[in-house]
């Protein structure tokens, strides 16, 4: 079976590592462009493009996967599976209808709720309790595929977003460690989620790190817990 994993962050390292120490055969990782960081804003590669060339793999980095020559690329690895995880770009039609097993993705809340690119850090913003892993089919809708299977993970009183992105990005890494057996024998079956009960986590926006000193002091905490260490709530 050729799989193409497609993932950007730290988050999607551990998958990515397991699945080629398991054995299955990854014939090209995706990621997102190197991007500037810091001061002097130099081109840094993703954490996952660092692994893949560790691994010895080839890296794909299209500017965007909905590009025709993006989508030509990819079909030339002819995968029969896509497994993504925080890649960080929806996937269009043409490239969720490449592998014949389909496209799975490893998403970091339990579906239908925190649809979206910041799950994480908005369950603790809100003052969740609970998350988890979510492997599901991808669709052409923000995260709405049907549900292959789910792990819980609690949040603790003290937790940031940078350590709740470590325990899922480990949890999610073992649930698809034990879904693959039968993601490799072919599409298994799925649950459709209750669009009735889902919530969105939308990318944060600069208005989300700014303090609002008139909420009560657990709301303060728990936005303040929910920006770190990514990029930080701040005040006037």
């Amino acid at each position: 079976m050729k799989i193409v994993f497609m993932g950007t962050p730290a988050f999607a390292v551990p998958s990515l590592q397991m699945l080629v120490k398991e054995g299955y055969e990854i014939v090209a990782v995706v990621t997102q462009p190197d991007r500037p960081q810091g001061r002097k804003k130099t081109l840094t590669p993703s954490p996952v493009k660092e692994a893949a060339i560790a691994l010895g793999l080839p890296v794909l980095q299209p500017e965007r996967l909905r590009r025709p020559e993006s989508v030509a690329e990819l079909a030339a690895y002819e995968p029969d599976l896509i497994v993504t995880a925080a890649y960080g770009q929806i996937l269009p039609k043409a490239v969720l209808e490449l592998p014949q097993y389909g496209c799975v993705n490893v998403h970091g809340s339990l579906l239908p709720k925190y649809r979206g690119g910041a799950p994480i850090q908005r369950c603790i913003i809100n003052g969740e309790k609970l998350t988890g892993v979510t492997l599901m089919y991808m669709a052409e809708g923000l995260d709405t595929g049907d549900m292959i299977s789910r792990v819980e993970v609690p949040i603790g009183e003290e937790d940031t977003s940078g350590i709740l992105f470590e325990k899922l990005s480990l949890a999610g890494c073992e649930l698809l460690k034990t879904e693959m057996p039968r993601l490799a024998a072919g599409r298994v079956q799925a649950t459709p989620q209750d669009d009735s009960e889902a919530t969105y986590a939308p990318n944060l926006t600069r208005e989300d790190e700014r303090i609002d000193w008139s909420a009560g002091s657990q709301d303060i905490y728990n936005r303040i817990r929910g920006l770190v260490p990514f990029s930080g709530a701040f005040t006037l």
